[in-house]
């Protein structure tokens, strides 16, 4: 969870998982909609099908401990480099260094390097830099300590140099610049996009549509077309029902929402659907959205909210 995401706001859901799924066995034994439910609102939803995957991969293939080895553990889906530092140094005790963006930071300004962790040959220079300055004895204090300098003392804007315990040794300290570094990535371009969604009751349940593909797979929202070059919303919407088997009179609801997901930012148009004819078929169903049961998009909460 903490891939991404900051440990204030990834604390409650790991609080609600564990409350869910409080071993890796009923981890593995739960369905994917289920994961994902308990995983909505966090984001980043290929962390918590990888998350689901591995637990599968430790019950089936090493008795559901999990593996100490840094190389078995690595093969597990979803676990990259930074992940194995952590876990195999904090967990078991490997001298295998972690680099976060509060790890990049601190390197850079010890050593005056204008890199980024974001640009691929500033991110080997600073896995090489970690790894060198590696210490064999508690290698998991070491990594914390990194971190946690970071986040509390050496921070992006204002660092308190006056309380940092190396200044000593901090090159950006000594230069009387150490906000000048680490090296400010691009950021990429916000794209713009129109959408419309139909809200669509029926006894209680609203008409959801699973997604596909890379983005947000497997998450349910309300069925939804995207609007270029001034198309028309209620017959883009009615043909998007019509293929899902259902006929409704669609209205605008004269609401819409900000909605941001990534670099993109959406404006979506709330149409309210009157069930005519028709059954949901395919990825569509009616869900009972107040459940919990299944993993909805935010937008999907957002736009439930509102009809409430």
């Amino acid at each position: 969870m903490l891939q991404q995401t900051q440990v204030a706001t990834a604390t409650p859901y790991y609080q609600r998982f564990l409350t869910r799924f409080p071993t890796l066995h009923s981890l593995a034994a739960a369905r994917p909609d289920a994961v994902l439910a308990a995983w909505a609102g966090l984001g980043y939803y290929r962390r918590a099908r990888h998350l689901h995957d591995a637990a599968r991969v430790v019950v089936r293939e090493h008795a559901g401990r999990l593996p100490a080895d840094p190389d078995a553990f690595a093969r597990l889906p979803g676990v990259g480099r930074y992940t194995v530092g952590a876990v195999m140094s904090l967990a078991f005790d490997h001298a295998l260094p972690v680099l976060d963006g509060n790890v990049a930071r601190v390197l850079s300004r010890i050593h005056a390097l204008h890199i980024s962790i974001r640009d691929p040959k500033g991110a080997r220079t600073l896995w090489a830099l970690a790894e060198r300055d590696m210490p064999q004895r508690e290698p998991g204090e070491w990594n914390q300590a990194l971190m946690e300098l970071g986040a509390t003392i050496c921070t992006p804007r204002n660092p308190r140099c006056d309380k940092c315990p190396v200044r000593k040794h901090c090159r950006a300290f000594a230069e009387g610049t150490p906000e000048a570094y680490p090296a400010t990535p691009v950021r990429r371009a916000t794209s713009h996009m129109r959408r419309a969604i139909v809200l669509i009751e029926r006894k209680g349940a609203l008409l959801m549509v699973r997604r596909e593909g890379a983005l947000l797979d497997g998450l349910w929202e309300p069925p939804g077309v995207e609007l270029t070059n001034g198309a028309s919303a209620r017959a883009a919407l009615e043909a998007e029902l019509a293929r899902l088997g259902v006929k409704a009179r669609c209205e605008p609801m004269r609401q819409t929402l900000k909605h941001r997901i990534t670099h993109r930012e959406i404006n979506v148009a709330l149409w309210r659907g009157e069930l005519i004819d028709g059954k949901a078929r395919g990825p569509a169903r009616f869900v009972n959205h107040g459940a919990g049961r299944v993993p909805l998009t935010a937008l999907a909460r957002r736009a439930a909210e509102m009809l409430k």
